[in-house]
């Protein structure tokens, strides 16, 4: 066996983008699991009595079938051996039901994978076979769902049997049984089994109609009985409708089997059945079924009635090109060929006198062509190939009002299932040669159609099908005309399709393949300029853009096109600028809003695409188009102003092309719908648009800006930044960061230090205006990047001294956003920027001016890093951690003061910026919680690490509490250490004792510290300072209403029983009065609890009164009214040496 890649999966690190997918492809080379196969097969007799044996085996041996599905003939030379194996347990008197029944299942899973037509024939069908598989056959249950392979796989043995040339009543011997009652003939029980098992529910019904296709035509049995089954399965079609779940099964197996008959069946011996058969089915109208499958075995019924009719005869008229064999076709001469491929108009009239064609023909084809037509693809393919068929049998002039017939289902007034299915029909006959070249005329220009149609329904297209059914014309037309035929058509052909017939079609398929033309991103951007290269279908891919997907209705695809438009403008730019650029400035004034928006966003890609040819060519672009276009571009956004997102892309092209726009009053339009949208959409190309512009139009010279426009833009966005309005405060705070330096060059201190840190720590604290403070951030990181860092430079002009401290403490802050609302934690957003402006403005700061860098500053940041990359959310998560890991890493330039250095690059080695996955905590978790061993370090990754253990997605708990104890296990014996860490998961209780979001996490993982045992250092010292401390801290929840919190709180008490010394008293002084809380699911919380702590630590009661306290907790209705329990709680503060609690009484004023 041959692997391509890896065996199984991915080996390596985590898969980028999907430009970067790899598509991995498995080749077998041949069946390399015979030994492991042999010892499941011997294994069976051993294993089927036991269930979890049993169902290891039989999923092992599945999973090594499964691999073969697509190449399933490398199992050939083995299943004779493997049949044979199983066989031998099958026949042996000694096996019991069960084994015979798993033996069937595992030949059942190797018939799924080979296919029962070739598994069949292996099956043992002599004469001494007969009587045992009918006799296995007839102690079968229909009923038991269980055994469903085994009648399975019986029906096509029998089948086999089937096939033996003597007559069945030599079987019989003496009807006489030896109690005189008279037996019943093998022809009569075979009969007898193949109806039972047509009318059952399971896959038995498919094989049963086989077993009919082979007996009923055994001559012994089409004499005696065909007319009599015939009849049956007429009246059972007849009598059975369509409306119950019963009745659709019997229809399915009578339907089968009748096509199966007249399939394998000899044409002389059912053409007196087919007239009645074809009327007993159009009397059903099977074709208004609402059972795909019912009309599709209507279809494959109707088409087998059709070749009974017509004379098993090859047409003489059909076009033919060589032979099927390749060495044929290379060892023939040409006028060989020639004389092959031709046959004389007078034989081939001759011949054509012999047709007698019965009127019922007419009928099966108008079944078939209805079918064409059907809503489902399994029924239209059944009645394409009926179409093939039945068409091959008739004369040519019939044969061409059925190709007449066909084409009527490329109208405009049909649907797309009539496209599709005359598109397999098409190819159905032009495989076959039945598409006479003459045909090709009216033909090429529908199948142009079929490869670009689309159907708009709603907000969404159809007619994907119909252009993959068009390919697949096309492919068949190449291998069955001769080149000189198809010649006419290459052209227009090759402008909506490739393939080896046609101009560097082998060059195109070899890069445009399945796998990277699935890519819409690299089909648009990648595959369009390769294929267009070629001058043949350069123009011709253009005018698909502009005239299909310019106005697609799926806004994506209209961003695409009009990126390939740009990438395709240097391969011919005076076609662009003399054809389609104006073509495009109508269609950008049209009615077809989505034409409207596809031609603006069109109009900006080509504009600059024609801006960078000139450069090349020491060209403008003015210089390129026409003044109309000129005019119409400049106009175009009075006209269509409600399409902001591509007046705003346009803005930004035309501005990057340099267009001779300065102190035109245009440019006080763009402006102002630039202002306009900041206050009503959030885009991206609204920043993009405004950052080109100014860098075009608002400099008074190069590197100054016009000072007027300096102050009216900042003055207007920073007061933006204080709108009530959500998206004006996102758009304003986007605004200022998209500036160019020249526009904040001496206005820093209003922008950054001011307007932007005042809005993000107002809004953070009143826990509003998420996305604004989002974009705030990022903003701080783009102007402080764009200002640039000097040590002793302005504060008004770049990040200094004076200024660094107030930009990274307005950063740090945004890295502990917690805010939450109805969406969840939306302060993740918040975060997530502030950990990618930290890492821009370290990046600047450390190349630029290392030394306005403190330690404590560094040490805040890669500690909180270092929380984040411990916390529960993968993406944020993994976020944290690369930035982290990048740096640690970075050499050019180095960040200076990265607590314990060393140590870390010691954790993460520099392969581990590829390979470690941080999105898996199965991968993250165990680099992360070596953090905790250094100190610098360690409050803050327990701080994440909590939030993680105490979370509620399985695997991250799993994973993380998995380190976490892999860590205390290894200071398990270090009392110091393990003191030290204790002194941190205290002082992380003490600072969150009233923040819920770590709070409960916190006490969870506690819960799992303690129930692990990872203190017992600490409980052979009675009263430890850590245990009187945590419990003091527990206290503080006694009052709390949180259901969540009290019942974790309640573990934890629990947990701390373990303790020796006074604070057991304590703590068992508070689980006591909990079993009197005043919420009935927390006194009955804290009884099981307890209950289960006295069963884990049996000496925390005397053990004479063990048995009644524990007896006591378990039958007590803790959820009673407090005057019944506290009595009982009472008794057990007796037993357990505990004064009991007395009611406080309330004073009233």
């Amino acid at each position: 066996m041959a692997l391509s890649e890896t065996e199984n999966g991915f080996s390596g690190g985590e898969g980028g983008g999907e430009a970067d997918a790899i598509v991995q492809t498995c080749v077998l080379g041949s069946f390399s699991e015979r030994g492991e196969t042999t010892a499941l097969i011997s294994s069976l007799p051993e294993v089927h009595g036991d269930l979890g044996p049993r169902e290891s085996t039989t999923e092992r041996f599945l999973v090594i079938m499964n691999r073969y599905q697509e190449q399933p003939h490398l199992l050939d030379p083995h299943l004779e051996w493997m049949l044979n194996m199983i066989l031998d347990f099958i026949r042996s008197e000694k096996s019991p039901p069960s084994l015979v029944h798993l033996c069937f299942k595992f030949l059942y899973v190797i018939c799924k994978v080979r296919g029962y037509k070739i598994f069949m024939q292996l099956f043992p069908h002599e004469v001494a076979d007969v009587q045992p598989v009918l006799d296995l056959m007839s102690r079968q249950d229909p009923s038991d769902s269980e055994t469903w392979e085994t009648r399975y796989m019986l029906l096509l043995w029998l089948s086999m049997t089937c096939l033996i040339p003597f007559d069945l009543s030599r079987l019989d011997g003496h009807l006489e049984s030896d109690g005189g009652k008279a037996r019943e003939p093998i022809m009569d029980r075979i009969l007898a089994i193949a109806k039972s098992y047509l009318v059952v529910s399971d896959s038995a019904r498919n094989a049963a109609s086989v077993l009919v296709s082979k007996f009923m035509t055994r001559p012994d049995v089409k004499q005696k009985r065909l007319g009599d089954f015939l009849d049956w399965n007429l009246t059972t079609i007849s009598q059975t409708n369509d409306q119950s779940l019963r009745n659709i099964v019997v229809l399915d197996g009578a339907l089968q089997s009748l096509a199966k008959l007249f399939k394998h069946g000899k044409r002389d011996d059912l053409l007196q059945y087919a007239p009645a058969v074809l009327q007993c089915l159009e009397k059903k109208h099977l074709s208004e079924s609402s059972e795909a499958m019912l009309r599709k075995l209507g279809v494959k019924l109707t088409q087998r009635l059709g070749l009974t009719f017509l004379k098993p005869r090859l047409a003489a008229w059909r076009y033919q090109r060589g032979s099927r064999s390749l060495a044929a076709n290379l060892s023939m001469s040409q006028s060989a060929a020639d004389s092959t491929g031709a046959t004389s108009e007078v034989e081939t009239k001759e011949q054509e006198e012999d047709y007698d064609i019965p009127e019922e023909v007419e009928t099966v084809i108008e079944h078939l062509l209805l079918g064409l037509k059907d809503k489902e693809t399994i029924v239209r393919w059944s009645a394409a190939k009926g179409i093939g068929r039945v068409t091959g049998r008739l004369p040519k002039e019939l044969a061409d009002e059925v190709v007449g017939s066909v084409l009527d289902c490329f109208s405009f007034q049909e649907t797309d299932n009539a496209w599709h299915g005359g598109c397999l029909a098409l190819a159905e006959l032009g495989r076959r040669g039945l598409l006479l070249p003459s045909r090709l005329t009216d033909v090429v220009p529908l199948i142009i159609k079929s490869l670009i149609y689309e159907e708009k329904r709603g907000a969404c297209s159809v007619g994907s099908n119909v252009r993959d059914a068009a390919c697949y014309v096309c492919w068949s037309f190449a291998r069955a005309y001769e080149p000189k035929e198809l010649k006419p058509f290459v052209t227009q052909i090759a402008s909506r399709n490739i393939s080896g017939t046609f101009p560097h079609g082998i060059d195109i398929l070899t890069t445009a393949d399945y796998y990277a033309v699935g890519n819409l991103n690299n089909c648009y951007l990648n595959i369009s300029v390769y294929i267009a290269g070629f001058p043949e279908y350069t123009k011709s891919m253009i005018d698909h853009l502009v005239a299909m997907k310019i106005n697609h209705w799926d806004g994506m695809i209209r961003e695409l096109a009009t990126k390939a438009l740009h990438n395709l403008t240097p391969q011919v730019p005076d076609y662009m600028a003399a054809t389609v650029l104006p073509q495009l400035l109508k269609m950008a004034v049209g009615i077809d809003l989505h034409g409207r928006h596809g031609a603006i966003l069109a109009c900006g890609q080509i504009t600059h695409a024609l801006y960078k040819v000139g450069l090349q060519t020491n060209r403008t672009v003015v210089d390129m188009i026409s003044p109309e276009c000129v005019d119409a571009l400049k106009n175009i956004h009075q006209m269509v102003s409600l399409m902001r997102p591509a007046i705003c892309s346009l803005i930004e092209k035309l501005s990057l092309s340099k267009m001779p726009f300065k102190n035109d009053p245009i440019i006080t339009g763009w402006q102002w719908i630039i202002d306009d949208t900041i206050k009503t959409l959030h885009l991206a190309a609204l920043v993009s648009a405004l950052s080109a512009s100014c860098e075009e139009y608002y400099q008074a010279s190069p590197g100054q800006a016009d000072p007027q426009m300096q102050d009216a833009l900042v003055s207007q966005y920073t007061e933006g930044l204080n709108n009530p309005q959500m998206l004006t405060r996102c758009g304003s705070a986007l605004a200022l960061g998209c500036l160019p330096k020249f526009m904040i060059h001496g206005k820093l201190k209003q922008v950054c230090l001011k307007c932007l840190r005042q809005m993000c720590a107002e809004t953070q604290k009143e826990g509003t205006f998420t996305e604004a403070r989002r974009d705030a951030i990022t903003s701080i990181a783009q102007v402080s990047v764009k200002a640039g860092a000097c040590a002793e430079g302005s504060p008004d002009s770049t990040l200094c001294s004076a200024n660094v401290d107030e930009v990274y403490g307005t950063l740090l802050s945004s890295m502990v956003d917690y805010t939450t609302d109805s969406r969840g934690d939306v302060g993740a957003w918040v975060r997530e920027a502030a950990m990618t402006s930290l890492k821009d403005v370290t990046m600047l700061v450390a190349s630029s001016a290392p030394e306005i860098l403190s330690a404590d500053m560094v040490k805040c940041m890669m500690c909180c890093l270092a929380q984040q990359s411990a916390e529960k959310i993968d993406r944020y998560r993994a976020h944290a951690g690369t930035i982290f890991l990048h740096l640690l890493h970075s050499t050019d330039p180095v960040v200076p003061h990265i607590p314990h250095r060393e140590e870390l690059l010691g954790i993460f080695p520099i392969e581990t910026t590829t390979t470690l996955n941080w999105n898996a905590p199965s991968h993250a978790f165990k680099y992360i919680a070596q953090l905790l061993g250094l100190l610098e370090y360690q409050y803050h990754t327990l701080l994440g690490l909590t939030v993680s253990v105490g979370g509620i997605t399985e695997s991250t708990v799993h994973f993380s509490s998995q380190s976490l104890f892999d860590h205390l296990k290894l200071i398990q014996s270090d009392s110091a250490a393990l003191g030290q860490f204790g002194e941190t998961l205290l002082r992380i209780f003490r600072d969150n004792l009233h923040n819920d979001r770590v709070s409960v996490s916190f006490l969870k993982m506690l819960n799992q510290i303690l129930a692990n045992s990872c203190f017992e250092i600490f409980t052979t010292q009675e009263n430890h300072p850590f245990c009187v401390d945590l419990l003091a801290l527990c206290k503080e929840f006694k009052k709390s209403k949180d259901i969540s919190k009290l019942r974790a709180c309640i573990s934890v008490l629990c947990g701390l029983i373990q303790f020796q010394g006074e604070v057991r008293k304590k703590v068992l002084s508070q689980l006591l009065l909990l079993l009197c809380h005043s919420f009935p699911v927390i006194r009955k919380t804290t009884a099981s609890q307890m209950y289960e702590m006295l069963l884990t630590y049996d000496d925390v009661v005397d053990p004479e009164v063990l048995d009644d306290a524990m007896t006591l907790l378990s039958d007590t209705n803790w959820e009673s009214d407090l005057a019944t329990v506290r009595p009982h709680r009472n008794q057990l503060c007796d037993w357990l040496g505990v004064p009991r609690p007395q009611p406080v009484t309330k004073v009233t004023i």
